[in-house]
């Protein structure tokens, strides 16, 4: 049986709260199993999940776990395409939903059934494709992830019951995740980080998890963000732990001018902070711990933590994860490795993460950038874009950079100034921390921030180097042509 499901006999108080209405760990052990039978008599196998984060949210996805069916995330800001894809990817026949008239249209089939349900004080659609056929998924799928990724299609990452409840029950020790926590989840539980950080951790220690509308922390589609009612949102819940993107915490930030006194553990990832974010953050007293991870290994593989931090590193491997290093230092990851991708068993002892980095000697991880994202320059020096625009962002007057140098004998910079005047200096000052062959030769001012509502940025805070290339390749060009 499911570790999180047992632990909701386990429990009596706390449990799930969206600020108006709360769920005791009784009564959500009752909807699970009520969510189960039903799905379980419906027949369906491959349950698609469409809501915005709430109590209800929390209560089918482990509703679907408890049925021993495939539980298929759908994320709020995938495009229509996108979500068709997954749709017939996935092989989903059951979709639940608040959104029936979206689903309707995007289905656009006749052989429909419909059943009105509700739960946890909120209605919703159980809409069922009989027409969908069953995808080929690897044997002991209980989740299939879709990372949005640079390019293309979304992919399914399937994932064990096994692996997924591992990293959680890792999360819990590393985290010091205990019955007095209240959780505020900020970022969609369509994200697997979320999902397990957010409400397989929480719940597992007996916590409560605040499960508010995003409305209600600032949150509007992908990028758009009320920063005031964020730190609102921390504040009227009194939230003791979160997850945050880098975005969001500098977001977050922006709006103190200390730090939040109920707040124990704060998670940052999805994507390299900087060392001025970091030091900025101890500096308003916040404990921010930042950590690395991937879907293809369920998610989080290393930590920081409150007994063993190192500012700068992504922490230290958790305790199910063992990793090792190739000659060009892509990581290896062991443990809770994925099952396949959609449609493929590609089952792996290590899991070549894509990723560069490195162990120092007391055993906490450094990454260096993106395997793939790495050039070269005209000297043959491999440069990793993602270290020198940590770089360049430690700086306040830089808050975004994307580097570029294929073949060339110096780099360039796009950034989106903080403050256009100082953008000089503070290119001087990163590069004299960089070895020659890494410095910035000239820098160009972007036309508007890498956002993900402009396709330039993932949801998770990553640049998409190949949309933002296009864009400013003639500018880049002309600098190199230009005299010295």
């Amino acid at each position: 049986m499911s570790e999180v499901i047992a632990a909701l006999s386990r429990h009596v108080s706390g449990a799930l709260s969206d600020g108006e209405r709360s769920i005791a760990y009784p009564e959500l052990a009752g909807i699970v199993a009520d969510i189960g039978r039903q799905l379980r008599a419906s027949g369906a196998r491959t349950v698609g999940i469409a809501l915005d984060n709430s109590p209800l949210w929390a209560a089918l996805d482990l509703g679907v776990l408890s049925a021993g069916l495939i539980c298929v995330p759908l994320p709020g800001f995938f495009s229509p395409s996108q979500l068709a894809h997954v749709i017939h990817d996935a092989g989903i026949d059951t979709i639940m939903t608040d959104r029936k008239d979206f689903f309707l249209g995007l289905l656009d089939h006749a052989d429909l059934r419909i059943l009105e349900r509700e739960h946890c004080g909120r209605k919703y659609a159980e809409i069922h494709c009989r027409k969908n056929v069953q995808a080929q998924v690897p044997a002991g799928t209980a989740k299939i992830t879709y990372t949005s990724g640079t390019t293309g299609q979304p992919k399914g990452v399937c994932l064990g019951c096994d692996a997924i409840e591992r990293v959680a029950k890792s999360l819990l020790q590393a985290s010091g995740a205990n019955a007095d926590d209240r959780y505020l989840s900020v970022l969609p539980l369509s994200t697997l980080l979320e999902n397990i950080g957010g409400v397989y951790v929480p719940l597992l220690a007996g916590a409560t998890c605040h499960l508010p509308p995003p409305e209600k922390v600032g949150l509007q589609g992908a990028a758009k963000l009320d920063a005031v009612r964020m730190a609102n949102a921390f504040r009227q819940f009194r939230a003791t732990s979160a997850i945050l993107t880098p975005q969001l915490l500098q977001a977050l930030m922006a709006q103190m001018e200390a730090g939040l006194p109920d707040l124990r553990f704060l998670a940052v990832g999805g994507a390299p902070v900087s060392m001025r974010l970091l030091e900025r953050a101890a500096e308003l007293g916040l404990p921010v711990f930042e950590g690395y991870g991937l879907s293809e290994c369920a998610s989080v593989v290393s930590l920081n933590t409150a007994g063993s931090h190192r500012m700068g590193s992504a922490g230290k491997p958790l305790p199910h994860v063992s990793l090792k290093f190739a000659g060009d230092g892509e990581i290896f990851v062991k443990g809770a490795v994925m099952l396949g991708y959609c449609g493929a068993d590609n089952r792996e002892d290590y899991w070549p993460s894509g990723d560069t980095g490195y162990l120092d000697e007391d055993g906490f991880l450094y990454l260096t950038g993106r395997k793939k994202n790495m050039f070269i320059t005209s000297f043959g020096r491999n440069v990793a874009p993602e270290w020198v625009e940590k770089e360049l962002t430690r700086h306040g007057a830089i808050m975004q950079a994307a580097v570029f140098g294929e073949g060339k004998p110096w780099n360039t910079a796009v950034v989106v100034p903080r403050d256009p005047a100082c953008v000089g200096e503070a290119v001087r000052e990163a590069n004299r921390d960089l070895p020659d062959y890494a410095r910035i030769g000239k820098w160009l001012v972007a036309d508007e921030p890498f956002l993900p509502e402009n396709g330039q940025m993932t949801a998770n805070g990553r640049l998409k180097r190949d949309a933002i290339w296009p864009l400013y390749r003639e500018k880049i060009d002309a600098l190199y042509e230009e005299k010295s």
